[in-house]
């Protein structure tokens, strides 16, 4: 156990000739009551102290061979209030009795070793270090000064080998300067003996688990804030809230202390997908009549079917179907899928798996007469997938779109009565079982594109492996492109296999060396900058002379060294010795383009980009070229999932005679779409793809090779009508050393959204059904999500859906955004905050061209109106937009302004699809009550903040610049096109943020300024600290400090708020808008908080003191002679006992305080930082009264004991200097 400032107190005042004797280094002074040995070296203490520590000894070898061992080192106390003792001793201590394998414990401790509980982490640390600003200036005794870094690594190895033994404490915490200093070495050892290590500034750790990047527990500058409010504004605002707690406690009102906190295990919401009805129970009397009714419609269906096919076009679309590879495989696949309940299949591209299995399926069920029983659901994993594979197998059915073909996708669909094959994206068929978990009435279920891996797709897999064992008879086919079926297989307890041959013309590769020695292009380091638009030394510097290697660089690194480019000309070597793989290549694109439109035949080119930025980037300079941008003789064309439908369908179209179509896609265009005119593929290798580090919670979001799946499948979509070519922009050693397929979406990003779906679907344990994955995502992963959940309130501590989380599971968006859905609904605000959830689910809807970026963001400021909001410049934009429509004028307005007209359509689209599942839920009854508040900013900015949140980061204004600051990351930047990011400074301490995102840097998206009020109210829950005005969010990471009284106001608003919402969301016809004292009350405080407050860092808490101590006051002082004035009491004090007149050093620190030390007699007192010298100066004294008069004396007798024993130690000292002169 440690040995506190007390226990040495104590001991000195049991033992007077000790005091008497803390004068020179070499005086020891030994005692018959212990075996502790001071020597007191008062020269040179450090200038803060903190715990009195027994170190091991130097070598474990000593320790083995020792069973009694010796341990010296510096002795420091925490300093755990602003008037505990300051000074340190360097002491030895002898510990008898020590096992030989010097296990710690805590309840018992063999070893004086003390340990950190660190909360965040749930783990126990050896506190080793002192703060920031001090460590610095340790001073160490002259064992240590003279120690050589192999002692230190001896020392260390001890210490790793104890925390390797001790199964209960996972990490060992320092911030000695020897041990960063030697941070290298020792890093290297505990790699060696299985640990991990991490440098946090000036703390150093080693650990049994992988560390973060950041850990906020040990940043001394993590938030703390003083909250400040104007006394008017706290008397109002109590005022009301007395008022309604009052007249409730009249009505009896009372609900549950947390809004979030109820779970609810029944549904209770009205659910309506628009396309999905849900057949009524039947009783048996009816039942024969449904079934000769449904009798006769099949029979219908069969013959308008055979009809068709007998029709002359019918005819014709038949014998083009026969002409497909897959219909050879069609009797094999109906008899296996009679037979069996899973199937797979896989196929080459353009085999006609999609189009025609479908089909095959239906028509075999309408020709058995079964067709009006029969329901298929064909999952695609896009929005455009889905609809252009409906459209044509309704064609080559004769039908229109709707009738026995249809689709739905998220804004539209098209689906009848009478629809029996529907195709949807996987997404809408998830929402389909929150409200018919056992698919009632589906026959067959397709899920196609299965190789592709997304987190919706293997999450159904999962669903559809338990619903199976209930619906024998629901058939199951899984189609994949690729030619990994067995893993599917295999998951389904090795269902049967079957392989379509694809038929495509051959299609001829070209590698970078082979496109260098075809086209005669040159690389060198400056004609590989992609044209962003951005000032060329800018680009250079960041994408040429840039330094640190990425990933992209690192992965290709070792294929190009073992390459052999001998058999290529010098010019083609010279070349690729200069390749940049972190490039897309815009100028490499460029020539190969230019050269298949001057030298090669007629057909269209397919150019694959990472992503919008490039696709739109790309454009723009392929528009400027001579050939390229000539319209009458090529048509360029964009291909993205985010684009408008109508946009999508023109890549489908042929171009008129002479011209030739460049279509610019992501590698959406690798299966999900077939160009059919495709003749010619540029492939850049790369695809933009989403990376979850869960270790530091942080979505991250970097272009990454491609898998040689993926690379197959670009160049298979060139030989579909003629034999092709495809251009790989990459070295075939680099194409060598890709991975054979994708990494699993499950794996790699955040699974909030998904984990919220198992538990409204009701499938247990979170991790236990993720567990049963086809590739089961890390726990930690895992873990990250619930805890998320249970930080907005959608899960409870048990992991059980809350009413709120009941609310969110039926809305199509992210938890966080349908929060501020329903929160928008509850508070009246809906109409801005639907705006912000559609912008923020949509794509930003501002454009920033490249050429005229400083006007585009001077447009967007101009929305921004200073009010520090990308959320609200998003609103004013829409808005202004509807009103330009109104008066016919939007496209000019859009143009104008640099904003998308499709992207503000769809942010329309959505708008409307939101208010009518809110409508559903019964939170909203018509769009103008609802609207009531729409008007009040500050309550749109809380509503906003209630969604984003935990979503937050500090604001602290330097001079120069503005300090961003996560909890997760530490410090963070802002997107450049965020009107913050352009702000100087921002007069509110805090922002919310929409996501974050490491490239190099983590960055934050939309983000919107808000104060302390908005936080404290509207961010989450909120525990009381260790004093009186001290409150807690976050685990502690949020700190803020205020009067009791605003604390016990902040607290009891937050409360009642919480009850009203609970009441709201149990019962939606409640109006909670009669409670006008309690909105007033919360709408006062979040528009008339000035963010008068600061931040302040280091704020140390102090002690509970022990049961029957009695404390003194912080500030409050023993009233010796001097009156309150600490430095004056101190004075009386020493000139009473004979001694001379303090001397004061006062130092001022990095953050504009000043810290002062205090020296009589030998000893030194240093204060807390202070705002002034002269505060500095008074809190070094109290720290030396406080320590000299002890807490249990009174204060005259304290202070008549110290004079004496203050006159004998000067006697004393007196003597040790003649001795030592």
């Amino acid at each position: 156990m440690p040995y506190s400032a007390i226990f040495i107190q104590n001991y000195i005042r049991a033992n007077p000739h000790l005091a008497m004797s803390l004068r020179h280094p070499k005086a020891n002074i030994t005692t018959t009551t212990t075996s502790l040995q001071f020597r007191c070296c008062l020269h040179s203490y450090p200038k803060s102290p903190r715990l009195l520590r027994l170190p091991p000894p130097p070598t474990f070898a000593a320790a083995k061979r020792d069973q009694t061992l010796a341990y010296s080192s510096v002795a420091q106390f925490h300093r755990q209030h602003r008037l505990r003792s300051a000074f340190t001793f360097t002491c030895s201590a002898a510990a008898s009795g020590v096992s030989s394998n010097l296990a710690l414990n805590r309840s018992n401790p063999p070893l004086p070793y003390f340990y950190q509980q660190n909360l965040q982490y749930g783990r126990f640390a050896y506190d080793d270090y002192a703060s920031e600003e001090e460590s610095d200036r340790e001073v160490e005794s002259s064992q240590h000064l003279c120690a050589s870094t192999l002692d230190n690594t001896e020392e260390w190895k001890w210490k790793f080998t104890m925390l390797m033994r001790n199964k209960e404490e996972q990490e060992v915490v320092s911030r000695e300067r020897k041990d960063r200093r030697d941070f290298e070495q020792l890093s290297a050892l505990a790699t060696r003996m299985g640990l991990h290590s991490r440098q946090y500034a000036k703390v150093v750790v080693f650990s049994k688990v992988p560390l973060p990047n950041y850990r906020s527990d040990l940043d001394d500058k993590r938030p703390q804030r003083e909250v400040v409010l104007p006394f008017e504004l706290q008397r109002r605002v109590d005022a009301y809230l007395k008022e309604y707690i009052s007249r409730k406690s009249m009505n009896k009102e009372g609900f549950s202390n947390n809004v979030f906190s109820r779970s609810n295990s029944g549904n209770g919401l009205a659910i309506d997908e628009g396309l999905y009805e849900q057949e009524p129970s039947l009783t048996q009397s009816t039942s024969v009549v449904v079934e000769k009714i449904l009798q006769r419609k099949s029979l219908q269906m069969r013959n308008k079917q055979q009809d068709w096919q007998e029709s002359l076009e019918g005819q014709k679309m038949q014998e083009f179907r026969r002409s497909l590879p897959a219909f050879k495989e069609r009797d094999a696949l109906l008899n296996t899928i009679s037979r069996n309940q899973v199937l797979v299949v896989s196929g080459e591209t353009g085999c006609g798996k999609t189009t025609q299995l479908p089909q095959y399926i239906l028509e075999s069920e309408i020709e058995a007469a079964r067709g009006a029983a029969c329901s298929i659901i064909c999952t695609q994993p896009r929005r455009i997938s889905a609809m252009a594979v409906s459209e044509r197998v309704a064609a080559e059915r004769g039908e229109k779109l709707g009738e026995s073909v249809g689709y739905k996708v998220r804004l539209e669909g098209m689906k009848g009565r009478e629809t029996r094959l529907l195709f949807c994206t996987t997404g809408i068929l998830l929402r389909r079982l929150l409200v018919d978990r056992n698919l009632k009435g589906v026959t067959h279920v397709i899920v196609d594109e299965i190789h592709e891996r997304g987190m919706n797709e293997d999450f159904l897999l999962i669903v559809l492996k338990d619903l199976l064992r209930h619906r024998p008879e629901l058939r199951l086919i899984l189609m994949s492109a690729t030619l990994n079926a067995e893993l599917f297989s295999s998951y389904f307890s090795g269902a049967p296999m079957i392989h379509i041959p694809g038929f495509t013309y051959p299609v001829r590769s070209h590698f970078l060396e082979n496109i260098l020695e075809i086209t005669g292009y040159r690389l060198t380091p400056y004609n590989q900058i992609d044209n962003y638009g951005q000032e060329k030394m800018w680009k250079m510097q960041k994408q040429t002379l840039r330094k640190r290697k990425s990933q992209i660089a690192s992965a290709v690194e070792d294929a190009l060294e073992a390459a052999d480019f001998r058999e290529y000309g010098l010019r083609t070597r010279e070349s690729l010795s200069c390749w940049n793989p972190d490039s897309i290549g815009f100028n490499l694109i460029e020539n190969a383009l230019s050269h298949i439109c001057r030298k090669e035949r007629p057909g269209a080119v397919l150019v694959f980009m990472t992503g919008w930025d490039d696709i739109n980037s790309l454009k723009d300079q392929l528009q400027a070229h001579p050939l390229l941008g000539d319209p009458s003789k090529v048509l360029l064309l964009a291909c993205h999932g985010s684009m408008a439908s109508s946009e999508q369908r023109l890549i489908f179209d042929k171009p008129e005679d002479g011209v030739r179509k460049i279509v610019l896609a992501t590698n959406m265009a690798e299966t999900s779409i077939t160009i059919n005119d495709v003749v010619f593929v540029v492939d850049c290798g790369k695809a933009k793809e989403t990376s979850y580090d869960a270790l530091n919670n942080t979505p991250c979001l970097l272009p990454s090779w491609i898998s040689k799946a993926s690379a197959r499948q670009r160049r298979g979509r060139a030989g579909r009508v003629q034999p092709g070519e495809c251009y790989h922009l990459y070295p075939r050693c680099v194409y060598d050393a890709f991975a054979d397929y994708q990494l699993p979406e499950l794996l790699r990003t955040p699974l909030q959204s998904l984990c919220l779906q198992i538990k409204s679907l009701q499938l247990g344990s979170i991790s236990e059904f993720l567990s049963r994955a086809l590739q089961p995502p890390e726990p930690l992963s895992v873990q990250n999500a619930i805890e998320y959940l249970k930080i907005i309130g959608a899960l409870d501590e048990n992991e059980n859906l809350t009413v709120l989380g009941r609310h969110l599971s039926v809305l199509p968006v992210e938890p966080k955004l349908g929060k501020m859905l329903i929160l928008g609904a509850i508070f009246n605000c809906l109409d801005p905050v639907m705006t912000v959830v559609s912008g923020l689910s949509a794509r930003d809807p501002f454009l920033m061209p490249f050429d005229k970026k400083d006007l585009a963001e001077s447009a967007k400021a101009q929305f921004s109106a200073r009010d520090y909001s990308d959320h609200l410049a998003l609103v004013r934009a829409y808005d202004g937009w509807k009103d330009a429509e109104k008066q016919q004028s939007g496209y000019e307005y859009c143009w104008r302004n640099f904003l998308s007209i499709q992207t503000l359509k769809a942010i329309d689209s959505l708008r409307k699809q939101f208010f009518y599942l809110l409508k559903d839920t019964g939170l909203v009854d018509n769009i103008e009550t609802c609207n009531s508040w729409s008007h009040d900013e500050h309550l749109i900015r809380a509503v906003i903040c209630a969604g984003l949140f935990p979503g937050i980061c500090s604001v602290v204004n330097r001079e120069k610049s503005i300090v961003l600051k996560t909890m997760e990351d530490g410090p963070v930047l802002l997107y450049s096109n965020s009107v913050n990011a352009q702000e100087p400074k921002i007069p509110y301490p805090w922002l919310v943020f929409n996501e974050k995102v490491k490239v190099n840097s983590v960055f934050l998206r939309d983000s919107t300024a808000v104060s302390d009020s908005v936080i404290l109210l509207f961010g989450g829950n909120i525990s009381r600290g260790g004093l009186d005005g001290h409150l807690k969010m976050l685990g502690g990471y949020l700190e803020f400090f205020m009067k009791p009284a605003l604390a016990g106001t902040y607290l009891s608003l937050k409360r009642e708020l919480q009850e009203l919402i609970q009441k709201k969301l149990l019962n939606p016809q409640s109006d909670i808008h009669k409670h006008h004292e309690l909105l007033s009350a919360m709408r006062l405080l979040v528009s008339e908080d000035q963010c008068d407050g600061r931040f302040v860092f280091g704020r140390q808490l102090p002690t509970p003191s022990k049961r029957g101590t009695k404390e003194t006051p912080a500030g409050k002082l023993l009233q010796i002679g001097g009156g309150n004035n600490s430095k004056s009491q101190l004075q009386t004090l020493l000139a009473r006992a004979g001694h001379e007149v303090p001397t004061y050093k006062t130092k001022e620190l990095k953050n504009n305080k000043f810290r002062s030390t205090v020296m009589f007699n030998g000893l030194d007192f240093v204060s807390q930082p202070c705002s002034s010298k002269k505060l500095a100066e008074k809190d070094a004294a109290a720290e030396a009264l406080q320590w000299l008069t002890g807490e249990s004396q009174s204060s005259q007798s304290a202070f008549d004991h110290m004079s004496v024993i203050l006159k004998k130690s000067k006697k004393k000292h007196q003597t040790h200097d003649t001795k030592w002169r």
